[in-house]
């Protein structure tokens, strides 16, 4: 078994044009996370976390520095080759759910399956469904699902392509306090069951303390926090 980090991150800073301007957005970014590791990002709205996220994802290029994805660095690869890496090893769980609203449930889990041509679909978002506790909605829509129930959709969603690291984003934000209790239980045993990595964006404490490591972003700068 490897002992390298499934993420690794060297002198990563990002920064955008404002008109004229030139907005920081990261700065010095370094970071390592170990395969199977679960991981919280906190810290002030505007910090930068989501636009972590999102270059870890590689969906935007950073200004500087590297990003390594199960040993890949993001910087060699074309677009093509870093949505080949996020389709195999990548989920995503998202605030805001982004089902689509003219699939039922089973399909919209089945959607990444079937981008990768896959034929095992159908029975492994039945399987992922019912391991959310969702095997009595596989036909309902998204307007016919609770808050609750489509992110149990996005979560199956996620896991649908086995993928090594999950990339959440404030993943309770939309939900009410019992409800985002069961979705971080879900999560952690997802993790636990798929062996998958976690790095999760939230203001939620609960679920940041249910993680392994706490990494507090300050105006674009990244720290430990150390129990």
């Amino acid at each position: 078994m490897t002992t390298s980090p499934i993420i690794k991150v060297a002198g990563l800073t990002h920064r955008v044009l404002l008109g004229e301007e030139s907005l920081t957005i990261l700065e010095g970014i370094g970071l390592e996370v170990k395969s199977g590791q679960s991981v919280a990002l906190v810290g002030a709205s505007g910090s930068g976390k989501s636009t972590l996220l999102g270059l870890l994802a590689g969906l935007d290029r950073a200004t500087e520095g590297d990003i390594e994805i199960s040993g890949l660095s993001l910087s060699a690869l074309d677009e093509e080759q870093r949505a080949r890496l996020r389709g195999h090893h990548i989920g995503f769980v998202f605030q805001s759910f982004l089902l689509l609203p003219t699939l039922t449930a089973l399909e919209n889990v089945m959607l990444p399956a079937e981008l990768q041509g896959r034929s095992d679909g159908e029975q492994r978002a039945r399987e992922l469904l019912e391991q959310v506790g969702l095997k009595a909605r596989l036909r309902h829509f998204p307007s016919q699902l609770s808050g609750g129930e489509q992110q149990r959709v996005a979560i199956a969603r996620a896991f649908m392509t086995q993928p090594d690291i999950l990339l959440a984003d404030e993943p309770t934000g939309n939900l009410d306090h019992h409800t985002g209790a069961q979705i971080i239980e879900l999560l952690f045993e997802l993790n636990r069951k798929h062996g998958t990595t976690l790095l999760m964006v939230t203001h939620d404490e609960a679920l940041a303390s249910r993680c392994e490591r706490r990494l507090l972003m300050t105006a674009g700068r990244l720290e430990e926090q150390h129990a």
